[in-house]
């Protein structure tokens, strides 16, 4: 793969000691503990709505996961309207055409109307991609990533939801050494049922790996926020696991909005996953070393499938990235865009299983490219 301005700037960090193999914990305070073994069930989806049928359907969504009397905690892994909707255009003045300023509004009352704690990580539609002109020229990539910020993050180190809870948050636990990584108060992680739960914003796009078209064209800006960020989650993954080392939980969940492995990124003129290596290559490390069962969770290419994409170096997912062979992590990716059926992921974690994690899709929603039920 052939090597941006982002994979130098991050190479050279790294091996100026900038990005440690491990970041000690115990600054994550003792209420994120959960030493129970009781077992867990979370609900788990993204890259939705991506259409006004899905948009109207949101109550079937609501009522379906909130009607499960075994879920405890809700995920959304990215992406709160498809790759052709226009974004809010924050701070720009005038609006662009066809800007949607209160969308984003929208998708956070109907996150509200979750019972159970709420969990999101954005995706590269709401704030990486709105730049492009199939999204209309509608927003300068970093108005709209401020934008998602102050408005689903409005109290650091806590869940949405109408039962929030207090996660960690690395707006409030970062190293002296990194000061700007406050910024990251979408990078959160908990500990529950004996797993350690880490979220990071990692868009699709090749990871911001692609220029901004005009008026929003600014290389300096671009690269500065692709390698920070990227950093950033480097050394939050790395804390997770450290975490999950320092009080030998059973398994490590990672939750995020790219997919890493989609072949569609890899054929002439589409995006590339060079700008993933780096994640890959050390959460290929840390899975490793931590020899238990590791589960990353993506969305991205909108349709469900599992698979364990580094267990075999020579497999087609394995040769993207020339890591060693990584038996424990396994991938499993949501189920999204207006694919049918709708559904969202009961995910069930039980801790006294060897293999910790178990699923299945609930459908809520039979034609969602059509009409919903």
């Amino acid at each position: 793969m052939k090597s941006s301005a982002v994979s130098r700037v991050l190479a050279a960090l790294a091996l100026a000691g900038a990005v440690p193999v491990y970041v000690h914990a115990s600054d994550v305070r003792a209420a994120d503990h959960d030493s129970d073994e009781k077992p867990l069930t979370i609900a788990v989806f993204g890259d939705w709505p991506y259409n006004q049928v899905l948009l109207d359907a949101a109550p079937l969504l609501v009522e379906s996961v909130n009607s499960d009397p075994r879920v405890r905690r809700v995920i959304h892994i990215g992406d709160i309207h498809s790759g052709s909707q226009p974004c809010t255009g924050a701070g720009l003045d005038p609006l662009p055409s066809g800007s949607l300023p209160n969308y984003n509004k929208g998708i956070f009352d109907i996150f509200q109307q979750f019972e159970d704690p709420f969990v999101y990580t954005p995706g590269d539609n709401e704030w990486t991609d709105c730049h492009k002109n199939k999204e209309s020229n509608s927003g300068a990539p970093l108005n709209e990533l401020a934008a998602v910020r102050g408005l689903f993050f409005p109290n650091p180190g806590e869940t949405l939801g109408l039962h929030p809870r207090h996660v960690a948050t690395q707006a409030e636990h970062f190293g002296r050494v990194h000061p700007t990584d406050a910024q990251f108060v979408e990078n959160v992680l908990w500990e529950e049922s004996r797993v350690v739960f880490v979220t990071v914003n990692l868009p699709g796009s090749n990871n911001d790996g692609l220029a901004w078209t005009s008026p929003f064209t600014d290389e300096t800006a671009r690269t500065r926020e692709a390698a920070q960020r990227t950093l950033a989650d480097l050394r939050w993954i790395q804390r997770a696991f450290a975490l999950a080392k320092e009080h030998h939980a059973k398994a490590v969940l990672i939750g995020l909005q790219a997919d890493m492995f989609d072949p569609a990124a890899l054929v002439p003129g589409a995006d590339g996953l060079g700008e993933y290596a780096t994640i890959v290559h050390e959460l290929a490390s840390l899975a490793l070393d931590f020899e238990r069962p590791v589960l990353l969770i993506n969305g991205d290419s909108h349709v469900f499938g599992s698979d364990h994409p580094l267990a075999d170096p020579s497999s087609a997912t394995g040769r993207i990235y020339g890591t060693p062979a990584v038996p424990n992590l396994t991938r499993v990716t949501v189920q999204g865009s207006t694919t049918a059926p709708a559904e969202w992921l009961r995910l069930t974690i039980d801790p006294r299983t060897p293999d910790v994690f178990s699923w299945e899709n609930v459908v809520y929603c039979a034609t969602p490219t059509v009409s919903c039920p």
